[in-house]
């Protein structure tokens, strides 16, 4: 755990740095009005603090006199999510900015280096060109197969400027003149498609040239019409897939054209005779036409098209991160199971797809089946998958022997083993050398890391990673490899948290919570899945109340203040807001008392371990566990009235609370103060979401505790209660039980899936069970990541990297490690924030403890240095009162609290002795 080294700045010593609009980089293809602006400072002095900035706009990078809107200088700490007030915005328009700022001791740095945006469509006026679909008969003929689309076309000369914008019924591949435009995958994505619709921009300049060109598109059905969760339900959003496109050329002269799908382009079948979600591809070489999407092929054959009356009104700018491919991973071994397969191990539990690179005979066809584990014998098991099948079968061509590179191109699977037939002429060492696997997930950039002495909480740490990694495909589905894949609400609700600390997970929360209010009910219910493809099934059935579930529903309101903490979006917050309502008045309008949710179906605490026999919920009574939400929903929608000045509605909903806690209080809480469940998680939720009186507090803190040590530092949570178990225990003095009950390896327990080998986290605590026998196959996930909401934890109570809630985005940092009570030695976080990256890592040597930090410039600290003598805390060698950046030291309790400004500190100390 070495030092993060300060960087080197330019002579002026205050820099801005890392430009982002919408949180990227560099953005092709926005219908963002106002897009909101960031920035970095640099500064070589501790304790800086922005006091003014300047930001200009121009469409001229080399014409900074014509602006779009130049804010002057703002005396304003304010760097992030700056909101953009200059002129209209033009529509396929690219943009530059650069931001210049002055900090508290007058410095002005120099103007940044020049980013830029660029527009795409803001009316659906813009869309010239028409849905366009392949033959009928082929789709019916075809199921799930994928067609081809073709487009001639003959440029006068080179385009000084192309764009294509483009979005499919389905998913589609891009290509022109033989080449893959671009690296993303699963393209439009999936949105509630009724509500909104996405399309992607592409710079397509250098694709093209004077004279012959041709554009191909390969379409599939994906998540909207291809199967969809149980019951072998397809078609979810329409029959047919359909491609829209369009391309706008611009010449030296001025002149622009645009050219859009329409009836003159051309359809045929492709090799990709099955794509489905679930089930995998396959593909026949020996139909494949070859030069299909290349100039001057001969298309003669080819079919017409047909346009499909689709709308236009609901479509929208890609928002999401893209599905990428990020990582390549190398099979670690070829097994020969007892049963005669032949198995690759990718060493990981992962997600995306096996690429074979290699020659094969002519005629020759190999297939893979995917898994997630082996058996008791260690054969391959597919059993948990259900009915997906999750095979990739190829076809060679049948005229000669070729090199190919051949992967999936509209299927991902979830998987570590991977069973091969077909190849038995390869031996293992060519097996490992032709498969590579592909990891895919949606590519939001790493936001942090965790680690620490103990090995095994690293290895958990991986686990968790790894598990929102494969999860993360441009939904948060809840398992990626069996037959559902479905965007839960309440597994995000509870992991949103972890996930701000590992990625960047802005833009996917964006459009996934635009998407959760797009399909929340008119009664303001909020379906268990986003995009919602079960409610369908239930009205087919007759099911016409489709209630919501408490702690699932509950995402509306906790998603978006989970992300105004980490972001200090209020943009989005407002946005959101009257979803948010919306779900707390529908729970307010439930049964016969409105301070009460005792009505209605809910999950509970699912898949808790204290479940009656035969029974996925917990023993938590429903009611209390709804009634607990109820309130913790309330106080953020309360919170977030004041956070919008809506000072009507927060004297509304604070009322409300009050309510709500005080009958909670006469239904759960016994005259004595004793909780009527005695379980964890009821304690856990009392105490996480502040229903009770401090002395009924201490009361229930001492009983969680009890409970935990009297079922042998094991616990008895599930979804609900798992994520505020530690939580509830180290904020209310038992501290050392949370950390033994994280450093429990025997079942249950955090740790006692990896003496299976679990790369990823489980569905249930005992997937595997200690007999090593399996979960029943009808519900039993390897990469289920809820449970890893402990990460949250990790980063914000053992390494101590935490926010001051007041002030959100990490405006002011909490550096708070609770140490780990002799059982871990270090620990070590660090978190790439708005205003930059915050460093915690401490180590404990004896009655030493050491404390590095980092903090961005523009924000400032509070330090609490647990058990610190407070004579004998140095930084850098030096006494607090000599330290520059210092700005206030108390001593608080059993510790010491210093405030810092910005900085790279390293502070010493020693502990109080014990009395």
């Amino acid at each position: 755990m070495g030092r993060i080294k300060d960087t080197l700045l330019q002579p002026s010593g205050l820099e801005v740095i890392q430009l982002q609009c919408e949180y990227r980089n560099e953005w092709l293809g926005s219908d963002q009005s106002h897009p909101q602006f960031s920035w970095i400072i640099q500064s070589d002095q501790r304790a800086t603090v922005q006091a003014s900035y300047r930001i200009q706009v121009s469409q001229d990078i080399q014409n900074w006199q014509q602006l779009c809107w130049d804010s002057g200088h703002v005396k304003s700490d304010q760097s992030i999510q700056v909101q953009y007030a200059g002129s209209p915005l033009q529509s396929q328009t690219r943009y530059y900015y650069r931001v210049q700022v002055q900090d508290q001791s007058e410095r002005t740095s120099a103007w940044s280096a020049i980013q830029w945006w660029e527009t795409a469509f803001f009316d659906q006026s813009e869309w010239q060109a028409e849905w366009i679909t392949a033959e009928q008969e082929w789709h019916n003929a075809q199921p799930e197969s994928v067609f081809q689309l073709r487009k001639s076309l003959d440029l006068p000369s080179q385009p000084i400027s192309a764009r294509i914008y483009a979005t499919a019924a389905g998913l589609y591949e891009l290509m022109i003149n033989g080449t893959r435009v671009g690296n993303e995958w699963f393209t439009p994505g999936w949105t509630s498609y009724n509500h909104r619709h996405q399309y992607q921009t592409y710079d397509v300049t250098a694709y093209l040239h004077m004279g012959d060109n041709a554009i191909g598109v390969s379409l599939a059905d994906g998540w909207y019409s291809g199967r969809l969760g149980w019951e072998n339900q397809r078609q979810h959003y329409g029959e047919h897939t359909a491609l829209l496109l369009q391309l706008h050329l611009r010449y030296e002269d001025g002149q622009e054209v645009i050219i859009g799908t329409d009836t003159s382009w051309q359809s045929a079948p492709s090799p990709i005779t099955l794509a489905s979600i679930y089930d995998g591809e396959h593909y026949d070489a020996s139909l494949e036409q070859q030069g299909w999407d290349q100039p001057l092929f001969d298309a003669s054959e080819w079919s017409k098209v047909k346009v499909l009356e689709l709308p236009y009104h609901h479509l929208i700018a890609q928002e999401n991160w893209a599905v990428r491919v990020t990582e390549v991973l190398t099979p670690v071994d070829v097994i020969h199971t007892p049963a005669g397969e032949t198995v690759l191990d990718m060493g990981q539990n992962m997600v995306g797809r096996v690429r074979f690179t290699g020659v094969l005979p002519t005629g020759a066809s190999y297939t893979l089946y995917h898994a997630e584990i082996l058996d008791q014998q260690g054969n391959f098991y597919r059993g948990n998958l259900r009915t997906a099948k999750q095979a990739v079968h190829y076809i060679a061509d049948d005229t000669q022997d070729r090199q190919i590179s051949h992967a999936p191109r509209f299927s991902f699977q979830g998987f570590r083993y991977v069973q091969v037939e077909g190849l038995d002429h390869l031996t293992n060492r060519q097996l490992l050398e032709v498969f590579t696997g592909e990891v895919m997930h949606s590519d939001m950039p790493i936001a942090g890391s965790f680690e620490c002495s103990h090995p095994l909480i690293n290895q958990l740490q991986s686990n968790i990673v790894w598990g929102q990694r494969g999860n993360f495909l441009d939904v948060p589905t809840d398992c990626p490899q069996r037959d559902e894949r479905l965007g839960w609400t309440g597994d995000a609700q509870v992991f949103i948290r972890t996930a701000a600390y590992n990625y960047n997970i802005a833009p996917f929360f964006q459009k996934w919570l635009r998407d959760l209010s797009a399909d929340q009910r008119s009664n303001g219910s909020v379906p268990f899945v986003v995009p919602d493809v079960l409610s369908v099934l239930d009205e087919e059935k007759g099911d016409t109340e489709l209630p919501g579930s408490a702690a699932w529903g509950d995402a509306a309101v906790i998603c978006p203040w989970v992300m105004y903490l980490h972001y200090g979006d209020k943009k989005l917050l407002q946005e959101q807001y009257s979803s948010m309502k919306a779900w707390v008045d529908y729970i307010y309008n439930q049964g016969n008392n409105q301070h009460l949710w005792n009505t209605g179906f809910h999950f509970g605490d699912w898949l808790a371990l204290d479940a009656k026999e035969n029974s996925y919920m917990g023993s938590t009574p429903t009611d209390l566990v709804a009634t607990s939400y109820f309130a913790y929903s309330t106080r953020i929608v309360r919170d977030t009235a004041v956070v919008l000045g809506e000072v009507e509605d927060e004297q509304l909903y604070s009322e409300r609370l009050q309510q709500i806690i005080q009958a909670y209080r006469h239904e759960f809480v016994t005259p004595a103060g004793r909780l009527a469940a005695p379980t964890q998680t009821a304690h856990a939720l009392a105490l996480m979401f502040d229903l009770l009186d401090e002395h009924d507090q201490q009361r229930t803190a001492l009983e969680l505790n009890r409970l935990v040590i009297q079922n042998g530092y094991h616990l008895t949570t599930g979804f609900v209660g798992t994520p505020y178990l530690c939580f509830a225990l180290s904020d209310h003095g038992y501290h050392d039980t949370a950390i033994k009950l994280l450093l429990q390896e025997q079942y249950p327990s955090w740790l006692y899936p990896l003496s299976k080998g679990a790369t990823t986290i489980w569905e249930h605590w005992d997937s595997i069970k200690p007999d090593g026998s399996f979960w029943p196959d009808d519900m039993n996930s390897y990469n289920h990541y809820a449970y890893g909401a402990i990460g949250e934890w990790l980063y914000r109570y053992v390494a101590g990297l935490d926010m001051d809630e007041s002030l959100p985005a990490y405006k002011k940092v909490k550096i708070h490690p609770l140490y780990g009570e002799g059982e871990i030695t270090s620990a070590r976080a660090t978190l790439e924030s708005a205003y930059g990256t915050i460093l915690c890592s401490w180590i404990e040597s004896g009655e030493k403890r050491q404390l590095e930090v980092i903090i961005p410039p523009n924000t400032t600290a509070d330090v609490i240095l647990e058990n610190a003598l407070l004579s004998s805390i140095q930084e850098n060698d030096q006494s607090l009162q000599d330290v520059q950046g210092i700005q206030t030291v108390q001593e608080i309790q059993s510790a010491v609290s210093v405030t810092i400004g910005s900085g790279h500190y390293h502070f010493t100390y020693t502990q109080k002795p014990i009395s």
